[in-house]
């Protein structure tokens, strides 16, 4: 049988570093998800399933020299970076043993039988049960927080539902360190160690989204490859839930007012989450909005200025960094389009960052244009010059569905009374999950409240993959009528055994 090799590469040089493994077989796969299917019955019990989370937490912590040199061995990303994303996936798996121990995500409701309503009403006990088998696809630009140990994971297995994990061909070394600890968490607190399992290769991702024991999937990438993984779920003979991020704009739109208040401020700022993670984040800001005038020519001389000082980086693989240099080239060669800092290609192993420039007109008037329309990976961003609000509304009508979109606005805008800025927030919510103002969309908060998802082709479902909500993909609502205390599930029993928190009769 011929098999595959899948070699770990350095970024920095283009050259192979190690053998990690080898591509999985569609009998591995399925061995696999067998494998996982089985070990649902002892994930389901919760204080074991949080005990889990908080013990693969400490074991990353304990071993994070060796995860944070793997990982940037394989990414470039630096340690500095690594740190905080290591911190951040940490967190995120405590965050969720949290929520398992309080229970609130089962959203348990009970309803009293009424005989007197017309109809009369029956006695109704609610929650949600875990799917079962969670395929999880690793993100390229996130080695440690959307990929094995990420909050894909970490919120499937929260609900109770095994992992089987694709790894993403960037950081094959990385994933499988990651995905031995997070084993080695599970047999400590005495779960079986196929609760998480990693398979490596092209083939083996079709293989396992199309495995009749996958109950649902979570994805981060590329909108191609989301796209065709998402119709594979959804053409099965029994389709599932795909929960996809699949590409994003992020528009900014800085107001007349705001860039005469801080132009110098705005520039700088817009070119910092530009570039960060060499502009390998999907919420970084791709396109730009900015009046004509005086005050907006001193926000391009602040961005001119900014990113002219920052040094060539390293992108994920070689094969980002030639699509980013093609496609930045593309792009600057459509009429109209000025490139005041020429992005592309700083050297054999790195690319420059920069940015573009076009007149709102020639963007609406479509064609070609249409390109600067579609996101481009790396660190670049396109400014598009507005003569007024009209216009700058025309051009947000055109956008796709994206993960963010940002206001920057005047001290007077946020303070006095709704007018233009109001409608453009009305305006941006129907293109974004999440609206940010006077701030940048790089860097999203793991927290409760937070979003990160958004209209297709942001995301595939209305569901969120950051924060506590993330849990409720990979659940789904189950009703039981009028059924004796005594064959109910414990989390449903009228003395409430657990302790969880429950809404009966609306209270």
């Amino acid at each position: 049988m011929t098999t595959t090799p899948v070699w770990s590469v350095d970024p920095r040089t283009g050259k192979q570093r190690e053998q990690v493994a080898v591509e999985a077989t569609s009998r591995e796969v399925a061995e696999a998800v067998r494998a996982a299917h089985a070990a649902r019955a002892p994930l389901a019990d919760a204080a074991v399933r949080a005990a889990f989370l908080r013990t693969a937490a400490a074991l990353l912590d304990e071993a994070a020299a060796h995860v944070i040199e793997a990982a940037d061995a394989e990414t470039a990303l630096g340690p500095g970076r690594l740190t905080g994303e290591l911190a951040r996936t940490t967190g995120q798996l405590r965050a969720f043993a949290d929520a398992v121990d309080e229970g609130a995500y089962l959203d348990i409701r009970i309803d009293r039988a009424d005989p007197s309503l017309s109809p009369p009403r029956p006695e109704l006990r609610r929650y949600k049960v875990p799917l079962g088998v969670v395929a999880v696809y690793a993100a390229s630009n996130f080695p440690l927080a959307f990929s094995v140990p990420g909050g894909d994971t970490a919120s499937a297995l929260a609900a109770g539902c095994p992992v089987v994990v694709k790894a993403h061909p960037d950081h094959p070394a990385t994933s499988e360190l990651c995905a031995s600890l997070l084993r080695r968490a599970a047999a400590a607190v005495g779960l079986p160690a196929e609760v998480v399992s990693v398979v490596h290769g092209f083939d083996a991702g079709l293989e396992l989204i199309r495995h009749p024991l996958v109950a649902a999937a979570g994805f981060t990438g590329s909108i191609r490859g989301g796209r065709a993984l998402f119709d594979a779920a959804a053409a099965r003979p029994v389709p599932i839930p795909f929960h996809g991020e699949l590409g994003s704009l992020n528009p900014v739109v800085v107001t007349p007012a705001a860039a005469a208040e801080r132009a110098e401020e705005i520039g700088a700022g817009l070119a910092g989450s530009v570039t960060l993670g060499v502009g390998q984040f999907c919420v970084k800001p791709g396109l730009v909005l900015v009046p004509e005038g005086a005050a907006g020519d001193r926000l391009t001389a602040a961005l001119t200025k900014a990113l002219g000082e920052t040094e060539p980086g390293v992108l994920l693989d070689h094969r980002m960094r030639e699509n980013f240099v093609s496609g930045v080239r593309e792009r600057a060669g459509l009429p109209g389009v000025d490139a005041p800092v020429t992005p592309g290609s700083g050297g054999e192993h790195t690319v420059g960052a920069g940015y573009l420039t076009v007149s709102a007109g020639d963007l609406l008037g479509g064609g070609a244009h249409d390109l600067l329309l579609e996101e481009c990976f790396g660190p670049v961003t396109v400014v598009v010059r507005y003569a007024d609000q009209g216009e700058a509304g025309a051009v947000l009508g055109r956008l796709p569905g994206n993960l963010s979109a940002t206001l920057q606005l005047s001290a007077a805008e946020t303070e006095g009374a709704p007018g233009p800025a109001a409608e453009l927030i009305g305006q941006v919510t129907e293109l974004a999950g999440r609206i940010v103002v006077n701030g940048w969309p790089t860097g999203v908060a793991v927290a409760p409240a937070q979003h990160h998802g958004g209209p297709y082709p942001a995301a595939t479902s209305h569901s969120t993959s950051v924060g506590g909500t993330a849990i409720e993909r990979w659940l789904r609502p189950v009703a039981y009528q009028s059924v004796p205390d005594s064959l109910l599930p414990a989390e449903l029993r009228e003395a409430n055994p657990l302790g969880l928190p429950r809404r009966v009769t609306g209270v």
